[in-house]
C-alpha cells in the first residue's frame, strides 16, 4: 500500500520511487493520474485500473499473480489508499489468503489538515465524506454529537457550505478549521466556529477541489442538542414567523441563520402535515 503525493511532488518518498520501481505490478484508481506521476519520477512498471467498479473482477487477478510470487503495488490518484479510498477489500482478500500486506507511509490529506487545525490530537474519529442527501446526513451526525473527540471530515468545494450550515446545526458552536489546496501552491487555513465558518463560506467563492473539515470536541458551553433547538424552534413559531423564530432562536443557540431557517421550514412543513 503505497502513499503518494496529495499536491506536491516533492513529497513522495525515496521509499515509494524505489517500491513502485521493483513492483511487477502497480495498481491504480485511474492510469491517467497515476501515469503522470510515474512519469514525473522516470518509472516504467505496468499499471492495471483498480477501483471500486472493477474491483470484484480485477481482484481474483492480483490475488492471483501475488500467490504466484508477484508484487502488486497499490495507489490511491492521490495520497494513502483506503482513506477515502479503494484498497480495503483488496487488504482484506490479502489478509484471508495469507499474502503479505507492507505499508509504505507518507501523505495524507487528513493528517496534514489534522496537524494544522490547532485542535486537539489526542483522540480523533475520521469520518470522512458526509452523505449527499440531507436525511442520510443527519443520521450521520447524531450518533457524533456526543462523542468527546476532534472529528476530521473530508469535503468537495460545491458542498463545503452546506455540510458547514449541518454539522453548525448538529455539532453546535465548536472551534473548526477548513484546510483547502493542502501542500499545493495556494494552501489555505482558515479557522473559526462552525456557524462563522459556514457563514463566510457561503458569501465566497466557491472553493475548488477536495477540502479537510476538522472540528474540535464538545466543551461544556455546547449544551444544546438538536431537540432542544427543534423544541425552542417549535415553540418560538407558535408566535413568530419562520423568519422571526429563525433568527431569535439563531442567537440563542449560536447556529447559522442559514441552517437555523431550514430547519424551521422543514418543522413547520412536518407540523402541518401532523395537522
Amino acid at each position: 500500500m503505497v502513499a503518494t503525493p496529495i499536491g506536491n511532488l516533492m513529497d513522495m518518498t525515496f521509499r515509494a520511487v524505489d517500491v513502485l520501481r521493483q513492483a511487477d505490478l502497480i495498481a491504480c484508481e485511474d492510469t491517467r493520474v497515476t501515469g503522470k506521476l510515474l512519469k514525473h519520477f522516470g518509472i516504467k512498471t505496468p499499471m492495471i485500473s483498480y477501483n471500486d467498479h472493477n474491483g470484484p473482477k480485477i481482484r481474483p487477478r492480483l490475488i492471483s499473480d501475488m500467490q504466484a510470487g508477484k508484487s502488486i503495488a497499490v495507489v490511491s490518484d492521490a495520497g494513502t489508499p483506503l482513506i477515502s479510498d479503494p484498497g480495503f477489500k483488496l487488504v482484506s482478500a490479502c489478509a484471508d489468503e495469507g499474502l503479505k500486506v507492507v505499508p509504505i507511509p507518507g501523505a495524507s490529506a487528513f493528517l496534514a489538515g489534522l496537524v494544522v487545525s490547532a485542535l486537539p490530537t489526542d483522540k480523533v474519529l475520521f469520518i470522512g465524506f458526509l452523505p449527499s442527501k440531507q436525511k442520510a446526513r443527519q443520521d450521520t451526525l447524531k450518533p457524533l454529537v456526543g462523542i468527546d473527540a476532534t472529528l476530521v471530515f473530508y469535503e468537495s468545494g460545491p458542498r463545503l457550505a452546506t455540510t458547514l450550515a449541518a454539522l453548525s446545526l448538529q455539532l453546535g458552536e465548536r472551534s473548526a478549521t477548513v484546510a483547502r489546496e493542502l501542500t499545493k501552491l495556494y494552501e489555505e487555513v482558515t479557522r473559526g466556529t462552525l456557524s462563522n465558518l459556514s457563514e463566510s463560506y457561503e458569501k465566497a467563492e466557491q472553493p475548488k477541489g477536495e477540502l479537510v473539515i476538522v472540528v474540535g470536541p464538545p466543551t461544556e458551553s455546547d449544551e444544546m442538542s438538536p431537540k432542544d433547538i427543534d423544541e425552542a424552534l417549535l415553540e418560538a413559531l407558535k408566535t413568530m414567523t419562520v423568519r422571526d423564530a429563525s433568527a431569535t432562536v439563531a442567537i440563542h443557540t449560536r447556529r447559522t441563520k442559514r441552517s437555523i431557517y431550514a430547519r424551521a421550514l422543514e418543522l413547520k412543513a412536518t407540523h402541518s402535515n401532523d395537522h
